[in-house]
């Protein structure tokens, strides 16, 4: 097995010229760095939503002033509180002042439904919770069933009508909090700054602890990875969900420690996303593999000027060789491919933005984080370049363990080393490739099939504009290949093309056996599609199937 300093050296000899193998880290937490960008750039934009722009000197006074309503509620260091909303300047706010008097983010999807929502609220302890008025009664059906005690709500225009008296709002409060905030003492290393609760697209959310190094770590290290970035003068198009660690630590974390603007979309549409670029010419375009799709899709694109866009990142779900080619070409864009998880704030890997890449990697380790694949049988053994296995990690942004969950933690994390469950292979030159989750791996007559290598077979067919292949019950095989299609408008294909298709470039193990088209595919908020709902309604559509036949 090779030890710690020969993993590094394996992959530093191709590591990309001017971004440092290690940084330092200082003892700040996020709301020091925007007290530091309100000093240095008071008058520079932090935020522009809906027209309007918000100066870093604002932002840090509106933040101050919510930490000191919190406060006065009685929030203390250490407890959880509950932040619910689509991207705004309120949830940067709310963010940033619960951190800034040592409580906990408890970061919530504002898709949730109810169910959902009242596991997360039990599960964090959370008896506060910010969040977007037009929430409240999915907040108010599960209030008398969590911990809440107070929800504190804030409007985007119009306030929603018919609130009772006891919910507080958030303006208000801001507004009549008086005093000064008393200094709250923070470890950075220990104290936690976010409970980020994975997605459940493997089973049960659990929530990542991410402590205020992990997360501040993680925003350096992107800052470092972009060589060239330049403090006070970067605009991101913040479309990725804040919610989301990925948008969490791209759009707001880094816009903060870099005094960047944040040109804040509150969801994806790609015909507001278009004029966003027209109108504020951001220089950084972090995304997901389905908004470059929908670039290299538009079809009045020409009409707009996309040229102020320096680097694009692409995370959460796998970037396919042809949408990264054909993107790059129409916007002169720089689109790279990178990886992380929840469980590390969460960004590993990424290609770099300036030298030697590699299109299908997921790139090399971003500074002071390790990678090695180890055996699917023991997870101990270190596996030479070119086998699968699977991944671990070992980094600052690595998370403290799951909230309340000491068997998962045990099992993610061991001796330092977080087991990501995502299968991978290293080639020679240090650059890693996920080849597929470890869950989403087929097994199909004795064969390991990895759905990835398909779909990027699937998406080089030019009439294929989505695609995403699953592993479904078949009582010979065990489970067989199925594809889930979404086509090109105006295009036409049939199941068997598809399937003629795929016997061209695939061995006869891996061709789909079944193909579905559809107008859309599943898929979380942040645009990675949902491999385990297919799987599990095809799984009900087999039983009704079974159950109808012995009627």
């Amino acid at each position: 097995m090779l030890d710690e300093k020969q993993l590094k050296e394996r992959w530093l000899k191709n590591y990309p010229q001017g971004i440092p193998a290690s940084l330092e880290y200082p003892n700040k937490t996020m709301p020091d760095f925007l007290v530091e960008a309100a000093e240095k750039c008071p008058q520079r934009t932090a935020l522009i939503f809906a027209g309007v722009q918000i100066p870093y000197a604002m932002l840090h006074a509106l933040v101050e002033k919510t930490a000191l309503a919190l406060y006065s509620l009685g929030v203390r260091k250490g407890d959880r509180v509950a932040l619910m909303a689509p991207n705004c300047p309120q949830y940067v706010v709310g963010f940033l002042a619960i951190q800034k008097i040592g409580a906990v983010v408890v970061q919530v999807n504002p898709m949730y439904v109810e169910r959902e929502l009242e596991h997360l609220l039990n599960d964090s302890g959370a008896r506060v919770i910010i969040a977007y008025d037009a929430f409240y009664p999915r907040i108010a059906n599960v209030k008398d069933v969590t911990p809440l005690e107070q929800i504190i709500v804030f409007s985007l225009g119009q306030p929603a009508p018919g609130l009772p008296d006891d919910v507080l709002r958030a303006d208000q409060l801001a507004m009549e909090a008086q005093g000064q905030l008393p200094a709250v003492e923070i470890d950075p290393q220990n104290d936690l700054a976010v409970l980020q609760y994975t997605g459940g697209t493997t089973g049960i959310s659990k929530g990542a602890m991410l402590t205020h190094r992990n997360i501040v770590a993680n925003a350096l290290q992107v800052t470092a990875w972009f060589n060239g970035c330049r403090y006070g003068e970067e605009t991101v198009l913040s479309v990725l969900p804040f919610f989301h660690s990925y948008g969490m630590t791209t759009c707001v974390n880094f816009g903060i420690v870099n005094a960047a603007t944040l040109v804040i979309l509150p969801r994806f549409e790609i015909e507001a996303l278009m004029q966003a670029i027209d109108t504020y010419k951001p220089t950084l375009f972090p995304g997901v593999p389905t908004m470059y799709i929908a670039v290299n899709n538009y079809p009045h694109l020409s009409r707009y000027d996309v040229s102020s866009i320096r680097y694009c990142i692409s995370g959460s779900a796998p970037l396919p060789v042809e949408v990264a080619q054909k993107f790059e070409k129409l916007t002169g864009g720089y689109l790279v491919e990178g990886y992380g998880l929840s469980e590390t704030s969460p960004v590993t890997h990424c290609n770099s933005m300036i030298g030697f890449r590699k299109v299908g990697s997921i790139g090399m380790p971003l500074p002071d984080t390790l990678a090695r694949v180890v055996d699917l049988e023991t997870g101990t053994r270190t596996l030479p370049p070119g086998e699968a296995g699977e991944l671990c990690i070992k980094g600052p942004q690595v998370m403290k363990g799951y909230w309340n969950m000491p068997e998962e933690t045990a099992l993610a994390l061991r001796n330092g080393w977080f087991y990501t469950g995502d299968i991978a292979k290293m080639d020679e030159d240090g650059f890693f490739y996920i080849v597929d989750r470890k869950k989403d791996m087929i097994i199909a007559g004795g064969f390991n099939i990895y759905p990835r290598e398909i779909e990027e077979v699937l998406f080089e067919h030019p009439a294929i504009m989505e695609a995403v292949v699953a592993g479904v019950p078949d009582r010979y095989r065990g489970e067989t290949v199925k594809a889930y299609i979404v086509l090109k408008e105006g295009a036409s294909l049939t199941e068997e093309e598809v399937i003629a298709y795929c016997r061209s470039k695939l061995a006869a193990y891996k061709v789909p056996r079944l193909v579905e088209f559809r107008s859309e595919l599943p898929k979380t908020a942040v645009g990675k599609v949902l491999r385990r709902f297919l799987r599990e309604e095809e799984a009900q559509k087999q039983a009704a199937a079974a159950a109808e036949q012995n009627t």
